[in-house]
């Protein structure tokens, strides 16, 4: 019979070794606290519904003004404004004035590449359904 004590939980490691080796390698390549904390703050972004749209318009139709970023997510023209203030705070979106326009497009290449696996991710999710 055994006791409460030698029930091991799914998730723990049934034989407690550790590979000082690999355990060393990926010490060595884990980054700072810093950048951890500007990823999460990234993906933070990222995982909200509204600026995801903005965020969906600006990668498939570029650079666009506040106002048709708002018709084409079907939102507020000033819930696209605070969206856009947060992500260009977070460097994830770009501004460009002309006159009395804004128009915004996302900031850098990885912006892009980062929602394009995402959405790859997601339909790959969908297609095995």
């Amino acid at each position: 019979m055994s006791s409460a004590s030698d029930v091991v939980p799914a998730e723990a490691c049934a034989v407690r070794v550790v590979d000082a080796e690999k355990v060393a390698l990926v010490s060595a390549s884990m980054p700072g606290a810093e950048t951890v904390g500007e990823l999460a703050q990234v993906f933070g972004l990222l995982s909200d519904p509204g600026r995801l749209r903005v965020i969906t318009a600006l990668l498939e139709g570029g650079e666009m003004c506040v106002c048709d970023i708002a018709a084409s997510c079907g939102q507020s023209e000033s819930s696209v404004s605070h969206a856009l203030r947060l992500l260009r705070a977070n460097r994830v979106v770009r501004v460009r004035r002309a006159g009395r326009m804004a128009y915004y497009r996302l900031d850098d290449s990885h912006v892009r590449m980062l929602l394009d696996l995402a959405l790859a991710h997601v339909g790959h999710g969908e297609e095995g359904a």
